[in-house]
């Protein structure tokens, strides 16, 4: 981790994990594939695709996000929200991130992540975690549109890679197989706005 938590409130780290074995090369020019979750108040969450028109953002335990390899945490800083209020907030925010809406390079699980860096912190995530979207993003606009990068359509699963995987990579994807696996860890839509993060909501039961 890259800082200590200096301040009062509770703990903002970024949790950052590989998708390749080519990452230990690419990792050094500041390039990579790479997966995030945010991990506030003893969770993680992060968000993948699937088919459905409901929440991509989950939970799992922190610097375990499975079918990723962890490589580091990174302190973003703190936050005065309570546990309760967060987790209002992190559920308002699934709205905006449907499954069927992730995109691989305008719409990923790195783009959450800043997100609720930025909503939290006021600070953005470091450069290099999503530089690989924001220079594909400039190359898709060149391409023809027949064969631009759309919206994910389906699930892809994404094992865990192997030493002989070093030519593959993978997305932030939960397939179809594991949906039905990871539905406790799924977060709920909530049906209130933004600003009503303010007022301190009763704590949701734990998924």
């Amino acid at each position: 981790m890259e800082a200590q938590n200096g301040g009062g409130g509770s703990p903002v780290v970024l949790n950052v994990y590989d998708l390749t074995p080519v990452n230990n090369y690419l990792y050094w020019l500041g390039l990579g594939v790479f997966h995030s979750g945010i991990e506030v108040h003893g969770f993680e969450y992060g968000f993948g695709a699937h088919d459905l028109p409901t929440s991509g953002v989950f939970e799992v335990e922190p610097k375990c996000c499975p079918g990723y390899v962890y490589r580091r945490s990174i302190w973003m800083g703190t936050t005065a929200m309570s546990r309760a209020e967060f987790r209002s907030f992190i559920e308002t925010l699934a709205g905006k991130y449907s499954g069927n809406t992730y995109h691989l390079i305008s719409k990923n699980c790195n783009h959450f992540t800043d997100e609720v860096c930025k909503n939290i912190t006021k600070k953005s995530a470091p450069g290099w975690v999503n530089r690989l979207a924001r220079v594909g993003s400039f190359l898709n606009r060149l391409l023809p549109k027949s064969i631009q990068v759309s919206t994910v359509s389906h699930g892809a699963t994404c094992p865990a890679y192997s030493d002989d995987d070093m030519d593959s990579t993978s997305s932030s994807i939960i397939g179809d197989s594991d949906v039905d696996e990871l539905d406790q860890h799924l977060l709920p839509e909530a049906a209130i706005d933004l600003q009503s993060i303010h007022v301190s909501p009763k704590l949701p039961k734990d998924l």
